[in-house]
């Protein structure tokens, strides 16, 4: 539960920054990736961002562990980021 609130908590802070209420349409596209794709599917979609294998490798880890939460719960929370980045584009 302590990982899913900190995965949260961090996902809402990308996602309505006050610099920016516009949110990069790669971000809102690696985010229900990371919470919907299959492992391998998702590591494919990491190659283009060119970034080190050591962070690749603690992303699929911290994936690893949201991938243990139910599908329906990974579905409402990916439900509930789309009303963030909704709001946070009409303010």
């Amino acid at each position: 539960m302590k990982l899913f609130l900190s995965v949260l908590l961090v996902t809402l802070a990308l996602y309505c920054c006050e610099a920016s209420a516009i949110t990069c349409p790669d971000l809102a596209t690696d985010m229900k990736g990371f919470l919907l794709k299959e492992k391998n599917m998702y590591e494919k979609t990491l190659e283009k961002y060119n970034a080190p294998p050591e962070f690749i490798e603690a992303k699929m880890k911290v994936k690893a562990c949201t991938d243990e939460m139910s599908f329906g719960s990974r579905l409402l929370i990916e439900k509930a980021l789309g009303k963030i980045m909704l709001k946070c584009l009409i303010n």
